[in-house]
Parts: structure tokens; sequence; C-alpha cells
């Protein structure tokens, strides 16, 4: 993969800068949005001029709609998501409850309609960042598994328009199982108090662990196979087709 462009959402730190720092690594010229910019400052300085700090909430519709149609990547990794309250419903406020509707899915809502209405280039990959979660649950993160969920089903809407028109952008979902790093390290913790477990025998439990670096391979694994399926559950021992 290389001699293109692309965009990672969120990439300046977890998942995201993994991902980026993966791309870079393959030539690839990377766009990374995010809101902090001493996270971005510090990617660049870490991956050099093939990485393109842009500041700025991933969430922001005209954000998305300028870069797709000024750059137009050959890759979206729309990554980016805010940390939820780890609480139980019950203790839960509707603010925090539907933090992660508010990031989570408007970014990937506002880049997949923007790559729909460019329209990207036939050939061109949007890879949605969804979550485990939106399959099996998660009930000490409020909205978390739901709008992810709603990640999800956006991945397949816009596939199925993409196919519809004929435009031939692909779209692929990603759900990572839980990791003990970034915002998974408190969950790790959460939950397995929650099991009535030690954080190692809940860890354990989770065995292959699934790392930041796995989830890059996989991105980079799928963005690069024209025929790979549209959803995947990404585990540390690999891919998992879903539907």
């Amino acid at each position: 993969m290389t001699a293109m462009t692309a965009v990672v959402t969120g990439a300046g730190r977890g998942f995201g800068r993994v991902v980026a720092a993966a791309l870079v690594a393959e030539g690839t010229r990377v766009l990374g949005v995010a809101r902090t910019e001493a996270d971005l400052a510090a990617a660049r300085e870490e991956l050099g001029n093939g990485f393109v700090p842009v500041v700025g909430d991933a969430g922001d519709e005209e954000l998305a709609e300028r870069l797709v149609r000024e750059e137009r990547p050959a890759l979206l990794v729309l990554n980016a998501g805010a940390r939820p309250l780890l609480a139980p419903l019950h203790e839960q406020s509707w603010e925090s409850f539907t933090v992660n509707w508010n990031v989570d899915t408007r970014q990937a809502f506002v880049w997949t309609r923007a790559a729909l209405r460019a329209p990207l280039a036939p050939g061109s990959v949007v890879v949605e960042m969804s979550s485990g979660a939106a399959l099996k649950g998660s009930p000490l993160s409020g909205g978390y598994a739901g709008a992810n969920a709603a990640v999800r089903t956006i991945g397949a809407y816009a596939a199925d328009e993409s196919a519809r028109a004929g435009l031939g952008i692909r779209f692929v979902t990603l759900l990572p199982q839980l990791t003990p790093t970034g915002v998974g390290a408190e969950a790790v913790d959460g939950y397995a108090a929650r099991a009535g477990l030690d954080r190692e025998t809940f860890l354990a439990n989770m065995e292959p662990i699934l790392t930041p670096e796995l989830v890059a391979k996989a991105v980079l694994q799928v963005a690069s196979d024209p025929d790979s399926a549209a959803e995947y559950a990404v585990t540390g021992a690999g891919l998992k087709p879903l539907g």
C-alpha cells in the first residue's frame, strides 16, 4: 500500500496512532485528525513528514467534507471515539450515556457521508472502526455498545449505497475485542471487578490478547484486499468474518 493518501481520525493516540504509524511505514501519506495538538505534534515528531497533523474535531462536518474533497484519500480509517463513563446504567446521566453517540457515531456518519457525496474514487476504502461491544454489549459503558452498533450499521448502509450507485467504494467494518491498553485498560479493571476476578485472571480469560499493533495489521490487511468481507471481528487470534 504505497503512494497514496489516507485519513485517520483519532490519530493522536491509541489505535489511531498505531494505525497511522503502520500506514506511514508502508509509504502512505497520512492525514491524522485529532483535537489535541500536542498529541499530533508528538506523532509528527515520531513518524516524520509522512504524517500530516490536522487539528480538529473528527465530528466536524465541514472538516470532513473539505478534506475528502481536497485530498481525495484512497483510504479513510474512522477510528475517533470518546472515553465512556465506566458506570452501570442507573449511575449514568443522559449526557454521559450519549457521549459515544455524539463522538464515535457522529464521526463515522459525517466522514462516511462525505465519502459517498464526493464521491471518493472507485477502489477507495473506508474502514469503520466499531467495537466488539456492538456484538456482546458493554453494561458498564453507557451507550457505548449501541453507539458502536450504529457505526456498524452506517458501514452496512454505506456499502449498499455504494453498490446501488456503482461507486466502487469499499466499506469494511472492524469490531475489535476489548484490549487492556488505552481506553480499554479502565474497562478491563471494571469488568474484572464486576466478575469478581483479579485483573490477571480476567486477562488470562481474554487470551490471546488483542494489541494495537494487531489492530493496525488488520486495518492494512482489509484495506489492501479487494475481496475482503464487509465486517470482521478482530481478536488476538486475527480476523473473523461476520455475517
